[in-house]
This record gives C-alpha cells, structure tokens and sequence, in this order.
C-alpha cells in the first residue's frame, strides 16, 4: 500500500493509540497508526485533545485484563463530556471475550480483532459518516469486527514506527503449542509465517531510510516456516536477514526451547549481526510442573540447551520467563526452579505469579496455591535474581561495549540509555545527539537493573570482548 501525501487542516481528527502487552501489539499498533496517518488522521500523545482513542488490548494476565477496565472507566467519564468522542478496543482481550467486553463496556463504538485491525479506517470512515452522531454514540456498539482464526494480514501495511532507527518486524503469528496456561492460540490463531520475500522486503526498506536495528517477532520464532512449502526455516531466515547491507543488529523474540534446533545456535555463532542474546521462557524448573503445563521439554533438556548456547557463543546473555504457584506446585517444585535460575544464572528474567485466564486448561483445575503462598515464593526468586544479575553485572565493570543510544535517560536529562549487543541497558553522560548512534562505553558502575559508563575516545574504542562485531560508528562525538 503506498503512502499517500496529506494537506492536514485544522479540523482534521487527532487520534490517541494507547497499547497493551507485548511487542507484537507494539507493532499492530505501528501498522494502526500508519493506516491512520494515509487516511488523512493525526496521531497525537495528548489525551485531552484526541478525537479518537483506541486501546490496543494484551491478554496475558488477569491483572493486565482488570487495568484495561480500569481505564475504560476513567475513559467513560470522558466521553460523557465530549458526546462525539470515539472510543474503540482492539487485540487479544477482544479477541477472546467480545462478549463481555461489550457487556462490560457498552458505550464503546467498536471493537476489532487481532486479525481485523487493518480494517480501522473503514470502521472510523463508517461510524464519523454517520448523520446522526448523537443518537449514534447511545447504541451499544457502531460495528463488531471480530477476527477469523488464522486470517491473512494484508501484506504491503503503511507502518508508522516510533522509532527511526531501531524497528520490529513480524515474521509470523500465532501459535501451535497450546501451552495449559496460555491463551494465544485462542486469540492470535494457529501459526502463519510470512513469506521470507515480504519479510526481506520489509528489512530492506528499513534499511534504505536509514534503520539500523530489527527485532524478528512471532510467538514462537524457532517453529518460523514449518507452514510454508520449501525446507526454509529460522536459521535460513536470519542467514537472509544477515545479509541485507545497512542492518547492524539483528535480534529477535520469542523462543520456544522444545524447537530451538543445533542448526539456529551454529548460525547464531557465525552470523555477525545476529546480536549474542537469547530470550528462552523455562516457565518452571520441575519436570511435573513443565508437564502440567505441557511446554514438552524438560528441566534437563532446557539445561542441555543453555550449555549449548554457551558453548558455541560465549558472550551470550540469557532471560527467561518464570511463572510461580502454578496449579499443583509444591515447596519441592518451587526448589527446583530456585535451583535451576542458580545454575542456569540468568541476565534478566519476568516473573510472575500464575494467573488463572479463562478458557485455559489450566484455569480449570482445583489445585490452586494460596496467594499468600504464591506471593512469598515469587518475593524469594525475585531475591534470587536480582543477586546473580547484581554479581553478573559487576563482572562487567572496566568492560568496554558497543552502545546504540536510544533515547534520553527517563530520570536525568543529562544522560542517555542505550543496549549493548547482549541487551545490556548502559546509562551514561550525553545529549539528544547522540540517539540513534552507536558509541564505545566503558562499564563504571553496576546496578541491578542498568549499567553505568563513560564515553570512550576513538582511541580507547576496542572490539575485543565482541568477537562478531566488525563494525565502528566511524564519527567523532560532538
């Protein structure tokens, strides 16, 4: 779809894009706004002044589900005084409950699907050429769009991204593995991979305006061409992405070990933009518990493949996701997973306490954990982690690393935040200048959560302790 050029006048509509959850939503909303902006909307970050509001809604957890409500609430109160405001939801949690989203919020204007957001601007063109708005706006709901199990996205998208050097690209959507726990399958669909041409295509658009960064996204990355016909699978993929000239780093998310193959670590160790860090949800550390929750692997395999991964790229780093006082699990299932988050010493892991989603397998069971239990043990990993990424991150100190600045530093405007190669966060002294570039830092000081450094001079700049890397900024700082 080409961009088309806008004459914006006064009166044309500002729009509000709020998103829940994970990066794939990110990036529907990326594709919303982009729709928004060839249709002649504005896109503004101020609350008060929209026209529109769009919630981009996550269903992962029941506490995100609750906050969504929440501000559906506060929001109601809104559009009581501005009568013609249009408000809409679209994602996961309309794809699964469209229903009781609309029960519960009857004064919502539309909804949309995970598959069904392209079609905003017909549904905004629909609902604002309505004559009669007033009478319009006290139905229950203009127009209910939900989405078709493995629907097709329309290649081609505008996509306006926040970002001008750093993007995400989808690879695929939805998931096969039906996990007891876990609700994508139901609202992103079984697995659809995009064609390595879009994809390729995408990349090296991106790359032509000047991107340096992309991250490949799919539920599960690792199972990316099992659809298609040919024998081309991730690792093929990235060995293409790799080669697309402009692109420095390449990363992606997210993996599921039970598919994570020899073949894709070898090509992580030889590729040299493929970035030396590896996200890989463990979800628990006892065998019973990872077959309660049907994730077909086991604390052995998940071992076998962290030794691998380290064997062949020493330098990598590695997160996971943990869920505590999943149905069933006892004080010797929950010593486990303390047990394996020690051996394993992870860079950074999300933990969470299990939280029942309805239609879920495991929603049904009767084994359920106190929450004063399972908020201990989440309390005592959490303390767990934090010291082995404390002790990690003070190894670092005197170390020098690549930087891609990407933006000012959220607490001192004096300062700005960028990631290593490894996904490390490194907070150190500089203006706005410097964001999109990368810099040469030396770790001065460890933190949990964030690293501190100092600028290098072209001097002091060394490649040493990153193998792959082969690139340097070639400018002098400002």
């Amino acid at each position: 779809m080409k961009k088309k050029e806008h004459n914006y006048s006064k009166n044309s509509p500002k729009v509000y894009i709020r998103t829940y959850g994970c990066q794939m939503n990110e990036y529907d909303s990326e594709i919303m706004a982009g729709l928004l902006n060839n249709s002649g909307y504005h896109l503004t970050d101020n609350l008060e002044e929209a026209k529109i509001i769009i919630l981009n809604t996550c269903y992962v957890r029941e506490k995100v589900k609750h906050r969504i409500y929440s501000r559906l609430g506060e929001l109601r109160k809104l559009k009581g005084k501005k009568p013609d405001l249009i408000l809409g939801l679209s994602g996961c949690l309309v794809q699964r409950e469209p229903e009781e989203v609309l029960h519960r919020a009857p004064y919502l204007d539309f909804i949309l699907g995970t598959s069904n957001f392209y079609q905003l601007p017909e549904v905004l063109e629909e609902i604002s050429g309505n004559d009669n708005r007033e009478k319009q706006v006290k139905k229950r709901c203009t127009r209910v769009v939900r989405a078709e199990e493995n629907r097709t996205i329309p290649e081609g998208l505008p996509i306006l991204r926040k970002s001008k050097f750093s993007a995400f690209v989808s690879i695929m959507r939805g998931c096969n593995n039906f996990c007891s726990y876990c609700n994508v399958p139901y609202v992103r669909g079984r697995e659809v991979s995009r064609s390595s041409r879009e994809i390729l295509r995408e990349i090296e658009e991106l790359a032509q305006k000047g991107y340096k960064e992309v991250t490949l996204l799919g539920q599960n990355v690792n199972s990316y061409g099992k659809d298609l016909s040919g024998d081309q699978d991730f690792a093929d993929l990235l060995i293409q992405v790799n080669r697309v000239k402009g692109i420095r780093r390449i990363r992606f998310t997210t993996s599921h070990p039970k598919d994570l193959s020899d073949k894709l670590i070898d090509q992580m160790a030889r590729l040299d933009k493929v970035c030396e860090h590896f996200h890989l949800p463990v979800q628990s550390g006892s065998n019973k518990i990872l077959s309660r929750m049907k994730r077909g692997y086991t604390r052995k395999h998940y071992q076998n493949l962290v030794d691998k991964l380290r064997q062949a790229i020493p330098e990598i780093t590695l997160t996971t996701d943990i869920i505590v006082g999943f149905p069933g699990e006892e004080e010797e299932d929950f010593r486990n997973t303390l047990e394996l988050v020690e051996t394993v010493g992870f860079d950074g892991a999300f933990t969470f306490c299990y939280s029942p989603l309805r239609g879920t397998e495991a929603a049904q069971s009767e084994e359920r954990i106190p929450a004063e239990i399972s908020g201990e043990r989440l309390r005592r990993l959490i303390e767990l982690q934090q010291a082995i990424l404390l002790k990690k991150n003070k190894s670092l100190v005197g170390r020098k690393f690549e930087v891609m600045v990407e933006g000012i530093s959220k607490k001192n405007p004096d300062e700005v935040e960028g990631r290593t190669r490894g996904n490390k966060i490194i907070i150190f002294p500089g203006g706005k200048n410097l964001i999109g570039r990368f810099i040469w830092v030396e770790i001065v000081k460890a933190g949990c959560w964030a690293l501190r450094g100092m600028v290098l001079s072209r001097d002091e700049k060394t490649s040493r302790h990153n193998p792959k890397s082969i690139y340097s900024d070639g400018e002098e700082l400002s």
